[in-house]
């Protein structure tokens, strides 16, 4: 169990780390991601043809998956765009606002109930964010692209929870990846006339880098999240990814110097964020306590 416990942390550091490779990788976001998706996609075929996992599913079931994955291609573009417009520190911050897009997208999509818990939480989210949102006129881009970015992470979610309801989680990621290859693949052409680039083909360094993204912070860590799965309750592994955007500030701090781009506005932000998380997780533990008892009587 105490190995599992140290995978599960293994795979929240690895997540951290997306946001770092997203500064180091002098790609455009659109390239970036789309190498990503590439490379993502043939580790994952070669890994289902080597464990013997048959990928078959009818054309429709195909490409109803794959077209999911086109929501975290765009969630992709506009994280990478986030980070190269503002710094590592802006771009995960707005990543907290999924739980914002989740908490309003959800009840619309599947016609329930909004829940109020969530969206007075996700409103302190959002308070923190307009804080940030302030601090320094010249990452405002920045911040409106992470706010996009995970408006389409909370859709990705959605929908990605009805496809494990159906589909072996395997064959999800990796139809998911072609997906995102050849969706985001057809709209390059147009994306590189309006944001032109000396060249499509990454150098060595930024192909090095790739290869890691790709291996450690994409297929890596689905391999380790699903093989913490097999121990470890699915509610306390998202809870522990709470961490991420934790992990990503310190490491923007350390290596990149980010804590000088800051003023004061941006940590009461991250201040109200940080807040949210940890209501949003005491909630999470008090209603997993409750459901524990109700289900034992």
């Amino acid at each position: 169990m105490k190995k599992s416990y140290y995978l599960l942390h293994l795979a929240v550091v690895l997540a951290g780390f997306t946001g770092v490779f997203g500064k180091l990788i002098s790609l455009n976001e659109g390239l970036l991601v789309w190498y990503r998706l590439l490379f993502s996609f043939l580790i994952l075929f070669f890994i289902l043809r080597l464990l013997g996992i048959p990928a078959k599913l009818a054309p429709k079931e195909k490409f109803s998956i794959a077209k999911v994955g086109m929501l975290l291609a765009v969630h992709w573009v506009f994280f990478y765009a986030s980070i190269k417009y503002s710094n590592i520190s802006i771009g995960v911050v707005c990543y907290c606002l999924v739980s914002f897009f989740t908490a309003v997208f959800k009840p619309l999509i599947g016609k329930t109930k909004f829940e109020v818990s969530e969206l007075l939480l996700s409103a302190l989210t959002l308070l923190g964010i307009s804080l940030i949102f302030h601090f320094d006129t010249s990452y405002q881009l920045g911040i409106a692209m992470g706010v996009v970015s995970s408006a389409f992470a909370a859709l990705y979610t959605i929908y990605n929870e009805r496809l494990v309801r159906t589909f072996d989680s395997k064959l999800i990621n990796y139809y998911q990846m072609l997906g995102g290859t050849v969706g985001l693949g057809a709209l390059l052409p147009a994306y590189l006339y309006f944001f032109p680039v000396e060249s499509i083909i990454p150098g060595l360094q930024d192909t090095a880098y790739l290869l890691l993204l790709a291996l450690f912070c994409t297929v890596g860590l689905y391999v380790t999240f699903a093989e913490v799965l097999r121990k470890i309750p699915a509610f306390t592994v998202n809870l522990s990814f709470n961490l991420e955007p934790i992990y990503a500030i310190i490491m923007a701090f350390l290596f990149f110097g980010e804590s000088k781009e800051v003023n004061a506005s941006f940590y009461v932000g991250l201040l109200f964020v940080t807040a949210s998380v940890i209501l949003q997780t005491f909630i999470s533990v008090r209603r997993g306590r409750q459901a524990m008892v109700k289900g034992s009587l």
